[in-house]
């Protein structure tokens, strides 16, 4: 049976990296004695894949990890043992069923929504409005926007509109902060800083780093001509 897991990370486990955090899920399935199933041959390892990894420092509502099990509770009585043996900072929020045909988290990700908040000490001086004005100017009136998105290995012009979905201001505790869904995903991968770097050399300033704490909200699948899916929407309830 296949299964998917959504959990959150937040706290100081915000600073725990993707292979820490696949190990932690791994001792985590012992410990709440879920039945996991286990790869065959000389060094079996337990059936498991993470959606889209996560970067150091942000904080999420939305993650995903799909397993393979040879039998399972139901959602309730797995999502109870596993945090019975999470540590403050990992939450598992649902865990789902998926169809015997579905392809793994990892294949599918085409999508993920990010809200970044100004940290104590980095705010604007500009207002909601203002900032509004822009985001308009440089996301909502242009037919392209084109960087040159540098990787370890190349750099390549790529049009920004076509990868950004949506980036709008928000309010946050009453003070201005940005809302921004990316392609994600192996082949075309936006992190929603890059969105800001752009804007702000737009504005005609530096981002200075740390200046934004990011939080994902979830992860999708589909595309702009058919919708996003969450995820977590593709799998049923185990009763």
């Amino acid at each position: 049976m296949k299964v998917r897991i959504k959990f959150s990370k937040f706290g100081n486990m915000k600073f725990i990296g993707h292979l820490d955090t696949m190990r932690y899920f791994q001792k985590a399935m012992r410990r709440a004695d879920i039945d996991i199933a286990y790869s065959t041959g000389f060094s079996p390892h337990q059936i498991m894949s993470f959606a889209a990894p996560l970067g150091v420092g942000i904080t999420s509502e939305g993650e995903y990890l799909d397993i393979e099990v040879n039998s399972s509770r139901s959602t309730k009585q797995s999502v109870d043992a596993l945090n019975h043996v999470m540590v403050n900072g990992f939450s598992v929020l649902d865990y789902r069923k998926l169809p015997d045909q579905a392809k793994t988290a990892m294949s599918i990700v085409t999508c993920a929504d990010y809200t970044l908040t100004y940290r104590e000490g980095y705010e604007t001086d500009r207002t909601f409005e203002q900032l509004s004005e822009a985001v308009h100017a440089f996301y909502e009136v242009p037919d392209q926007i084109e960087i040159v998105k540098k990787t370890k290995k190349s750099e390549k012009v790529i049009d920004l509109k076509q990868l950004v979905y949506d980036f709008q201001v928000v309010l946050v505790e009453g003070k201005p902060a940005f809302y921004v869904k990316v392609s994600t995903g192996s082949s075309d991968n936006i992190k929603p800083e890059l969105v800001l770097e752009q804007f702000y050399e737009y504005l005609g300033l530096e981002l200075q780093k740390f200046t934004f704490q990011t939080h994902r909200h979830d992860v999708y699948t589909g595309s702009m001509s058919e919708g996003f899916i969450s995820l977590n929407d593709m799998g049923e309830v185990i009763e």
